[in-house]
């Protein structure tokens, strides 16, 4: 089982799509982690719809998508190794056996196994794209439930930044051609919640414009809904890449890794 799957490498679009928790598989060298199968495959678990929407998207803005195929329960690929929300031995009301007590060896062999091939997958293609004078921006989509630790989320849609919020201002000011919805900046989650890990890593480090996507999950309950998303993400995304001159395949920066 690879950890990483790379969708349309070749994507001529200004944008790069990145989805750290597309997938609720747990690979058979780590096992079940002790849980049980409803929290196999809850929103713990992964971020559903979020790989379905990342993948409409893909194939709207010809973009490349990078997505993890593993459960973030085993790693979380938005965490850098060093913190313990990277193999979370809680996770809201679950607890995560397999997670608790985890010397030196174990927490590496989860890092070498799943962080590395999509830490890596990620900067060879941003490499290869700055090499070739390929302009990029970056794009992770997320998804989260309505529901935390008992208290429901009014919020819909989350454009998450950190220091940089160049794109996500630029698709706040399109908010308004979704009247329906509740757009709101950095919610349900920010900077402070350390959700930025790529955001920083792949986009901040190299001087590319970047943005997180939240969105309630249960708006991604059906492919209906998912497709249904995926056209209101672009409402609010292809203009934003227009303003930022990125909406064909040129106007993104093509900066290369500081730490590559």
């Amino acid at each position: 089982m690879q950890a990483v799957e790379l969708i349309n490498p070749q994507g001529q679009g200004a944008a790069v799509i990145l989805c750290e928790h597309a997938s609720n598989r747990f690979p058979d060298d780590f096992g079940d982690l002790g849980l049980a199968e409803a929290d196999r495959q809850s929103h713990a678990a992964w971020d559903p719809g979020a790989r379905a929407v990342a993948l409409g998207l893909s194939q709207a803005l010809d973009a490349p998508l990078v997505a993890s195929t593993v459960s973030r329960l085993v790693y979380d690929c938005n965490r850098p190794p060093h913190v313990a929300s990277a193999m979370p031995s809680q996770s809201e009301k679950i607890s995560v056996p397999g997670n608790r007590d985890l010397d030196d060896a174990s927490r590496q062999a989860r890092v070498d196994r799943v962080y590395l091939p999509f830490r890596d997958a990620v900067n060879r293609l941003l490499d290869a794209r700055a090499e070739a004078g390929q302009p990029s921006l970056l794009i992770t989509i997320h998804s989260f439930t309505p529901v935390y630790n008992d208290r429901p989320r009014a919020v819909e849609i989350g454009i998450l930044h950190d220091e940089d919020a160049g794109l996500a201002d630029a698709m706040l000011d399109q908010a308004h051609r979704l009247p329906h919805r509740r757009v709101e900046r950095n919610e349900p989650y920010g900077p402070q919640d350390g959700v930025t890990h790529s955001l920083k890593e792949y986009g901040i480090a190299r001087g590319l414009p970047n943005v997180m996507i939240e969105i309630r999950n249960d708006l991604l309950t059906n492919a209906a809904d998912e497709a249904q998303m995926t056209d209101e993400m672009l409402t609010l995304l292809r203009p934003a890449l227009d303003a930022l001159g990125a909406g064909g395949s040129s106007g993104a920066k093509t900066g290369r890794a500081q730490n590559a």
